[in-house]
């Protein structure tokens, strides 16, 4: 149901001044990140700044037209998220409103003043409890559970601040509001409010010693990221950042994706919602919204929303990992979200930082990676948010504040190079300048899960392509053909590694994932072409030879092939024939 409100009743203060989305009120005492109701229509906006018998209010929706003398109601509490059954395969906006129901009573413009509620009333959901009355119950124990989707269970969780003995509780199918357990004088319902900008508690943080599998190898293998941990994809504009996090959405192992457009360009979020209802998860074969929330907030929406929609990605994410489940959180772009944050503080006359940005900037990147984590659940279970961040610096230039403040604080740094893009290698993820600060910590993980020599593998791949960047530097006073034998095959390795390995087609069939073990098979195969090569290179067989096997053209198209095992036995075994042919001729 969508519903205009209204500010009734007694007038507690009025507008003294609008600049923009920045609201001055008089008349109130409310505290800091009250919501309030502005003017006539009843804008939506919470309050940033308290000086005097003056509040400051950012307000979340389009202020054109509204006035001094104009009323303002304090709602008396903070911006709130509803958390209950329904919020997988939602569309919302930055302060949670349902852009689909709005869109069915309004069409393709959202009005003003327009209320929705979070999560649907007129459902009803399933119940099966699991606790009975005289049960003692502790803040996250589990209360019962409801089927959200065909492969999700919905634990229904006692609220972080409530504790006692259960009263009375219920089973049978309820809507979101209505009273399913008493627990001594706290009434529960499926559905329960968090401030978004407080994190949810959990019993204690746990290392980051499991990976995040994403199924791209450049990722998985050079630089991977962990289960809780924080990733920055900073790049230029065109070079791949909204593709990689969608490719990260639909692969990665985690079991609920939220995905939060934050100031993107309309097209690029309409693609984003219309194809995500389309795809198919590759976990189950449903449909990927099933087990995934959408926020969108494109860059013509109010600009205070957007500023408050990471928050609310993150409040449902914390939400999901206390069930116990593996969250991945996508933010595109903290850039834009910063962006906002200028905006606002150029309002409030706050003395700017560097190129503009309020000096706090560090200050809420850090409060919004470090709720990501690997924890302990107040129930005992184990949950993360796993939170992926694309930047995008003006002019690809990563020494700007926003892409300078996200390397101070995350661990993985997945660097998109233009020249890359402009070559055509995708993901374009320099391996020069990006890195993992997970790497050792994983390690032990792929070596038990994986195989033994994944960490050697690694080294030396980044070892060959580091060579060849020193190499380059004399192929373009000299020329390749000036450099010995040996230094010319590391070069073509090098290509190996890049064009065979490192590249992956997002829109094709099979190369699109790839499981470790066809990336550790893969890498091995090239690992193997380079150490025949340079074997058959000491029994002076020339490299014209080496480069043009058969073999090595057959390993260029095994990531393409349905049949990817038997193609890369086939390929192996090719190889070491070839290779003995030339020894022995």
């Amino acid at each position: 149901m969508v519903a205009t409100t209204q500010v009734a009743g007694t007038q507690a203060g009025e507008i003294y001044r609008v600049a923009g989305p920045v609201v001055t009120a008089t008349g109130l005492r409310p505290r800091m990140y009250d919501v309030m109701l502005v003017g006539k229509e009843a804008l939506m906006g919470e309050v940033i700044r308290i000086v005097g018998d003056r509040t400051t209010i950012q307000v979340y929706e389009d202020t054109s037209g509204i006035r001094p003398g104009e009323p303002v109601a304090n709602t008396g509490r903070p911006l709130n998220v509803e958390l209950g059954p329904g919020l997988l395969g939602s569309i919302y906006d930055g302060i949670q409103r349902p852009l689909p129901v709005l869109m069915e009573q309004m069409g393709n413009f959202v009005l003003r003043g327009v209320r929705a509620p979070g999560l649907d009333r007129q459902k009803r959901w399933p119940f099966r409890p699991l606790v009975k009355p005289g049960d003692k119950v502790q803040p996250g124990q589990l209360l019962g559970l409801v089927q959200e989707a065909k492969f999700v269970e919905h634990r229904i969780l006692v609220p972080p601040k409530v504790s006692g003995t259960v009263k009375d509780v219920k089973a049978g199918e309820f809507h979101v509001d209505e009273t399913i357990a008493q627990v001594d004088a706290a009434t529960l319902t499926l559905m329960q409010t968090w401030p978004v900008r407080t994190p949810r508690p959990v019993r204690e943080k746990q290392l980051p010693t499991v990976p995040l599998i994403t199924g791209q190898r450049v990722f998985d293998f050079l630089f991977p990221l962990a289960k809780g941990g924080t990733a920055a994809i900073p790049g230029g504009f065109g070079t791949g950042k909204t593709v990689s996090e969608h490719q990260l959405a639909k692969w990665c192992d985690a079991k609920i994706v939220v995905y939060i457009g934050c100031g993107e360009r309309g097209n690029e979020m309409t693609e984003v919602l219309t194809e995500f209802p389309h795809l198919e998860d590759p976990q189950t074969g449903r449909p990927l919204m099933e087990r995934t929330v959408l926020i969108a907030n494109t860059s013509n929406m109010p600009v205070a929303a957007r500023e408050a929609s990471v928050y609310t990605g993150m409040a449902i994410a914390e939400y999901y990992r206390d069930m116990g489940y593996a969250v991945a959180l996508m933010a595109d772009s903290t850039s834009r979200w910063a962006e906002a944050m200028r905006e606002i503080s150029s309002r409030l006359e706050e003395m700017p930082g560097e190129e503009g940005f309020p000096a706090y900037l560090g200050a809420r990147l850090s409060e919004f990676y470090e709720r990501a984590g690997r924890v302990t659940t107040l129930n005992g279970q184990e949950g993360s948010v796993s939170v992926v961040g694309a930047v995008s610096p003006s002019g690809g230039d990563f020494s700007e504040p926003v892409t300078q403040g996200t390397l101070r604080i995350t661990k993985v740094f997945w660097a998109l190079d233009t020249k890359l893009r402009e070559r055509r290698h995708f993901p374009a993820v320099n391996w020069l300048t990006s890195y993992s600060l997970y790497t050792s910590i994983l390690d032990p993980w792929y070596r038990t899960n994986v195989g033994e020599a994944w960490p050697d593998l690694r080294n030396w791949a980044s070892r060959v392509l580091q060579d060849e960047a020193e190499l380059e530097e004399i192929v373009r006073l000299v020329g390749a053909d000036a450099l010995p034998e040996d230094q010319q095959l590391t070069l073509e390795i090098a290509r190996m590694i890049r064009e065979y390995f490192l590249q992956q087609n997002a829109f094709h069939k099979v190369d699109t994932f790839a499981p470790l073990k066809r990336q550790l098979a893969l890498i091995l195969a090239v690992r193997t072409f380079h150490d025949l090569g340079n074997r058959a290179l000491k029994l002076d067989v020339p490299l014209r030879d080496i480069v043009g096997l058969p073999s090595r053209a057959l390993l260029a198209r095994v990531k393409f092939e349905e049949k990817y095992d038997e193609e890369m036995q086939r390929a192996v075994t090719m190889m070491d024939e070839d290779f003995r042919k030339l020894e022995v001729g």
